[in-house]
């Protein structure tokens, strides 16, 4: 930077649980550079007493926290989703104009977090996005392009997803890296699993650690909106026919979440399984441990894709929700059917451990990313950048080459 008193203000903004375990990485990097000055706005459910606040979380890691925003309507509908987009933009403008950061870093696909690029590119602010660039399902595919094209610059997880990005019409120098920055914290932490992460917190059978046990997480399909409610039922009966003891996390806030949490609610009070165990929430390190020693994942969280592909763990992707992702060996994908999600546990537990993935990261990837925030050269005018592919192709590489990427190069 040209003037080495400046301090480059970079606002993070997080929205989610999922949204900070892969941000956390990155804001300490951010937090140690000594030409960029960390701002965290927590919004979305991050702030939500019935999703346990995890802001919380966010301030006993040590960061402070400059605005929590509260934008989500109540009611889980795609109407109450849409309105909460708009409402995200008055707030997140306000939160902008206040902080007045240089640049806005944002993560994946969520609505709050386009709500939050909508403001941003409207007040002529610099956006920095990771994870763009990936395909999925539900309406999470529209809102990851849309913050793309809003973003100035990108971090995406894969090489695919950089290539999706040129395709995009993306200049190839605002490509400034690559790898998901929760392989940080994969490769770093302490893989051991205590009871007290488990079974104490959340209610309903206690989890015997010392037998194998499933991690079941499952989001409404917004895009397959008024079906959620039969696919979970479905997912909840092939666990039962299964009858191995179960973590299962209560869903996001998505349009179909109340009749997902409601199936969840029916099941455990009119079977009452004595192999299941609900938990709210869990911190970054806490929940990657879980998914670290589980047997098998059962849902269809994106953390089954990427996070615990570096584990190794078995996966049974169910539905359509992260439809086109990149995935790797560990993943089974399955429909909402019970006997199809029952016979692909069965066959997952049966295999064991899978050796670790790199598709999303090598585990070194935060301060990278707080090393191309504190270079990178700032600008407002977005243009489409369309080339043909040969000409694509020749500028990636030499992109790579040049900054010496070692994960792009091959």
């Amino acid at each position: 930077m040209n003037n080495n008193n400046h301090r480059r203000k970079v606002c993070v903004v997080l929205v989610d649980r999922a949204n900070y375990g892969r941000l956390k990485p990155v804001m300490k990097a951010i937090a140690a550079h000594p030409n960029l000055e960390l701002q965290v706005l927590a919004a979305g459910t991050m702030v939500l007493e019935r999703f346990d606040q995890p802001v919380k979380v966010v301030r006993s890691d040590g960061f402070p926290v400059d605005g929590e925003i509260y934008i989500e309507l109540e009611g889980s509908t795609p109407a109450t989703m849409a309105k909460s987009v708009g409402f995200g933009v008055v707030e997140f403008a306000s939160e902008f104009q206040r902080l007045k950061p240089e640049v806005v870093l944002l993560i994946g696909d969520r609505y709050e977090a386009l709500a939050a690029s909508i403001a941003a590119a409207y007040m002529n602010v610099c956006i920095a996005h990771i994870q763009g660039g990936e395909v999925s399902g539900s309406i999470d595919e529209s809102a990851r392009h849309a913050i793309s094209k809003f973003a100035h610059f990108h971090f995406p997880s894969t090489k695919r997803s950089a290539d999706y990005l040129l395709r995009m019409g993306e200049r190839p120098d605002s490509i400034l890296g690559v790898g998901c920055p929760s392989s940080d914290i994969a490769r770093e932490m302490d893989r051991q699993l205590t009871e007290e992460i488990i079974n104490g917190r959340g209610s309903g059978s206690v989890i015997d650690l010392a037998r194998p046990f499933l991690l079941g997480i499952f989001h409404p399909t917004t895009t397959e909106y008024g079906g959620e409610r039969d696919q979970m039922e479905a997912l909840l009966a092939a666990l039962g026919e299964v009858q191995q003891q179960t973590v299962m996390l209560w869903p996001n806030i998505d349009a179909g979440s109340d009749h997902v949490s409601k199936a969840i609610r029916m099941f455990r009070d009119h079977v009452k399984p004595a192999w299941l165990r609900t938990l709210i929430n869990l911190p970054p390190e806490e929940y990657l441990k879980v998914l670290a020693n589980t047997a098998c994942a059962v849902g269809n969280s994106s953390s089954f894709v990427r996070d615990a592909g570096y584990f190794g763990t078995p996966v049974v992707l169910v539905g359509n929700r992260q439809e086109g992702r990149e995935i790797d060996q560990h993943v089974t994908r399955v429909q909402p059917v019970c006997n199809d999600i029952k016979r692909a546990i069965r066959s997952q537990l049966a295999h064991g451990s899978y050796a670790p993935s790199k598709l999303y990261g090598d585990g070194h990837v935060s301060r990278q990313i707080a090393d191309r925030l504190a270079a990178l050269k700032p600008y407002i005018q977005k243009r489409l950048n369309f080339v043909k592919e040969p000409e694509a192709q020749v500028q990636v590489r030499a992109l790579l080459a040049e900054r010496d990427l070692a994960i792009w190069a091959t």
